[in-house]
């Protein structure tokens, strides 16, 4: 309430606001916003440069250009970019009258002339025809709420949830994901991890794409629907590589009974407390976007307290030199000395043991609390 109180109180900070908010719309108002601001910018420095050629001399002129290359779609661009060069040139010329032109000025010039024709060739290749920073800034926000949607709601007493991911080198977009549901009830929670083929950003786009589709199917659907929605998406794409694997389960908050589906993902995993052990699950089936109709084969039983679940994707167990099966096992013990401190913080434990490669790597670990 203070803060939009203030804006109100402030006719500098609401015009300010209300342009920002023009150009992230990507209107025309707003692009024009952003031309005059940076057609003003340059003929103030067109006659600083007219009278101190020294302070501002012709290369500075790159740096509207510069500016506008991040902020204008292209046509605005060409503009800027057209009145920058001629400002450039006529301080450039004006300043030589009656001095020897050198060489270094006629140098700075093609520099000029050849970092704008970068530019408007980066402008015009983009396929969006939206400026480098509001398509960067769109995408991000598009990345972000579908990751939200991924985010385990706050449980009930007596349950906890982490997770940890990492994309092969570190890129913003990966093929691992995410997407979870808690019934209105708060008495069951489905959650999804899948897979997309591929790696890192080359994956993160399909992934997008598949994130929000079961977005807007889980809690809809029952687990086998679930799965066939998506298979069907799947064969439905043009993708070269167009399928995913994914571990789905269905949890009941209030008995602590599961069940597990499994399209073609490492196999979930159980923490047995009377065992001390991980104990792999018999889920199994094939991954979505192959065939039509895949058979799946359900497992399920009973979390008791103390007691925790553990899915994970194929980068944490598989490498060039371990083939999935070994790799599993290396989980198993892996993991259970990640627990020894405790399950908080285990996700991320796990994922320090494994070598970064060049695939996602995702845990995800379901912990019901001792009563």
């Amino acid at each position: 309430m203070g803060w939009s109180r203030g804006i109100k109180s402030d006719p500098v900070g609401r015009y300010l606001s209300m342009n920002a908010r023009e150009w992230r719309s990507g209107s025309r108002d707003g692009q024009m916003i952003v031309l005059a601001t940076l057609l003003v910018a340059t003929f103030v420095m067109f006659l600083i440069s007219l009278k101190w050629y020294s302070l501002m001399p012709s290369a500075t002129f790159i740096l509207p250009m510069l500016v506008g290359g991040l902020l204008l779609q292209w046509r605005p661009q060409l503009l800027l970019t057209g009145v920058a060069l001629f400002a450039a040139t006529v301080s450039a010329l004006v300043q030589s009258i009656g001095f020897e032109f050198s060489q270094a000025r006629p140098m700075t010039l093609v520099a000029v002339y050849a970092s704008a024709g970068v530019l408007l060739y980066g402008a015009s290749r983009t396929k969006s025809g939206l400026p480098a920073a509001l398509g960067e800034m769109m995408l991000m926000e598009l990345r972000d709420r579908l990751q939200a949607q991924g985010t385990v709601p706050k449980l009930p007493e007596g349950w906890t949830s982490e997770s940890a991911m990492e994309s092969a080198g570190s890129a913003k977009f990966a093929g691992d994901f995410l997407v979870a549901n808690l019934s209105k009830d708060r008495k069951h929670l489905e959650m999804v991890l899948v897979d997309v083929c591929g790696k890192g950003i080359a994956a993160g786009t399909q992934s997008l794409q598949l994130a929000g589709a079961l977005g807007g199917l889980i809690g809809s659907l029952p687990p086998l629907g679930l799965f066939s929605a998506a298979n069907d998406y799947l064969l439905r794409q043009s993708w070269d590589e167009g399928f995913a694997t994914a571990v789905h389960v269905l949890v009941n908050l209030e008995t602590g009974g599961y069940e597990v589906l499994n399209a073609g993902h490492p196999p979930a995993m159980h923490w047995k407390k009377d065992e001390q052990e991980w104990v792999v699950s018999g889920a199994r089936g094939l991954a979505l976007g192959i065939i039509e109709q895949p058979d799946f084969r359900v497992a399920s039983g009973v979390i008791e307290p103390g007691e925790a679940l553990m899915f994970y994707t194929d980068g944490v167990v598989e490498t060039r030199s371990l083939d999935l099966a070994v790799g599993v096992e290396w989980l198993r013990g892996a993991a259970k000395i990640a627990i020894g401190p405790g399950m908080a913080g285990a996700p991320r434990r796990i994922l320090d043991q494994t070598e970064p490669g060049e695939d996602d790597r995702a845990v995800l670990i379901l912990h019901r609390l001792e009563q």
